[in-house]
């Protein structure tokens, strides 16, 4: 007994220093920055988009991307992306999480959406919904994170668990804090009761954390420079006294700080969703293709770069950009229509770096985009910005739960919500409908005060009335 004890000792410490050294070594890959991946999200709310194979062809031949993420699964997609190397994401939409808490079910989807696709299509990751949290819909979270387990499990039973991840992404309002930087926090109540378990099961299966960062959304006249790239005197986090000199930082940070509050600094960061449009309403700042340009070629330097952020350092971010084409049947104002890196017809709304040389020199690029041909559904008078100051703010009346995911989709876009954070000048009243009127205004105020960008599934109304009342202050 001795002796067998004397020889599996030894075997044992050596697999334990070996498991150290890997993981130590892993480590220190994440922390260095591994070569970041640069993809796009293919979209699909169009009536003129091209043929799958054509754009499976033209992304191989003509561009430097090398994955793209879809919003569902699409069977003709996972087909034209056969043998091309091109790794690609696919989605479960929202809807269809209860029923993938269930592994019946999963194996089911697996069975349907993955197997007969893999390893010719390079499926590596599956999304289960899109910015489920700021839904508020109670069926959803509380089926979430088994959805994701059960799908993990149905991907483990065929044998795919070790080339495919789940995950989730996420909008920036799973927020309660993010400025400054340091000081960034998960919502009260999804904090411990989702995103602990979430990230438990990320961390339990290596995959990586999802968010949609977007400065578009969260800049200002006098903060484009900061939203941009572009040199700027920067901002200091009183906390941490680190300067962050772009705002995409600023974000991610916010994000990073949330997650070591549950003790998460280990999982990947993913920015699943960045862009900025080339066309927008009139009276929307800081939008043309030149711009959209520079954004877009600046996010890729600096993702790829190895700079990481002022907290995590010396990494690199998988990246998404939104989107690949402008897509005409899109609701909403027009820039929703425009954040494409190409028109239908395959040729670029501006160069932001992904093209190939040969395509560079043969592709005529017309840097004045045409706008698209659709407009949203609403009356020509109702597009018209409303004349003299005016504000948007909920309607009498207006169901509470929806007030609330109003606030979540704004400030999950990254605008400036904290005067309704704790401590801010309109906290008071702290009441779903007061914030949701703050937030509603931002938004409708950002977007340009078009009447359609107070609609919010129809909750919202145009008023006359300033409604800043003390230090809380409405811009009009």
């Amino acid at each position: 007994m001795i002796t067998e004890m004397s020889k599996i000792i030894p075997r044992m410490l050596s697999d334990s220093v070996f498991d150290i050294v890997f993981l130590l070594l892993c480590s220190s890959f994440f922390m260095q920055g591994a070569p970041a991946g640069i993809g796009v999200n293919y979209g699909t709310v169009a009536d003129n988009l091209p043929p799958p194979a054509q754009v499976a062809h033209f992304l191989l031949e003509s561009t430097t991307i090398d994955r793209i993420r879809l919003f569902d699964a699409d069977p003709d997609i996972l087909k034209a992306f056969a043998d091309t190397g091109i790794a690609i994401t696919v989605t479960v939409p929202n809807d269809l999480i209860p029923q993938l808490a269930k592994l019946s079910n999963a194996q089911d989807w697996v069975r349907t959406n993955v197997e007969p696709y893999v390893p010719a299509t390079d499926i590596v990751r599956i999304l289960v919904g899109n910015e489920v949290l700021a839904t508020a819909n109670r069926l959803l979270l509380g089926n979430l994170v088994m959805s994701m387990r059960m799908l993990h499990a149905a991907l483990a039973n065929a044998s795919l668990d070790g080339r495919i991840k789940v995950s989730t992404p996420h909008s920036l309002g799973i927020l309660s804090s993010s400025s400054p930087p340091s000081s960034g926090k998960f919502r009260q109540g999804y904090d411990v009761h989702i995103l602990r378990p979430l990230l438990n099961f990320l961390r339990e299966t290596g995959s990586p954390f999802l968010v949609n960062p977007y400065p578009f959304f969260g800049f200002s006249k006098d903060t484009l420079d900061y939203a941009l790239f572009r040199p700027n005197a920067g901002v200091m986090d009183e906390n941490s006294k680190l300067v962050y000199t772009n705002m995409l930082d600023g974000q991610l940070d916010a994000v990073y700080s949330a997650m070591k509050v549950l003790g998460f600094t280990d999982i990947e960061i993913v920015i699943a969703e960045t862009g900025w449009p080339s066309l927008c309403d009139s009276t929307q700042v800081g939008v043309d293709a030149k711009t959209a340009a520079e954004y877009n070629s600046n996010l890729i330097r600096h993702v790829s770069s190895g700079a990481g952020t002022p907290l995590m350092p010396k990494r690199t971010f998988e990246t998404y950009i939104f989107a690949l084409f402008n897509e005409n049947l899109k609701p909403g104002p027009t820039c929703e229509r425009n954040f494409g890196l190409f028109r239908p017809d395959m040729t670029p709304v501006y160069d932001a770096g992904i093209l190939r040389p040969t395509a560079r020199s043969s592709v005529p690029i017309d840097p004045i985009p045409a706008p698209s041909s659709v407009t949203p559904p609403t009356s020509p008078a109702s597009m018209s910005p409303p004349k003299g100051t005016q504000w948007c703010l909920p309607k009498t009346g207006a169901d509470p739960d929806a007030l609330q995911r109003n606030i979540d989709y704004v400030c999950g876009l990254g605008m400036e919500c904290r005067p309704i954070e704790e401590g801010g000048a309109c906290f008071l009243p702290n009441t779903v409908r007061a914030h949701a009127a703050y937030a509603m205004n931002a938004y409708y105020q950002a977007m340009g005060g078009n009447t359609y960008d107070c609609d919010f599934k129809g909750t919202g109304a145009v008023t006359a009335i300033d409604p800043s009342y003390g230090k809380c202050t409405y811009h009009g």
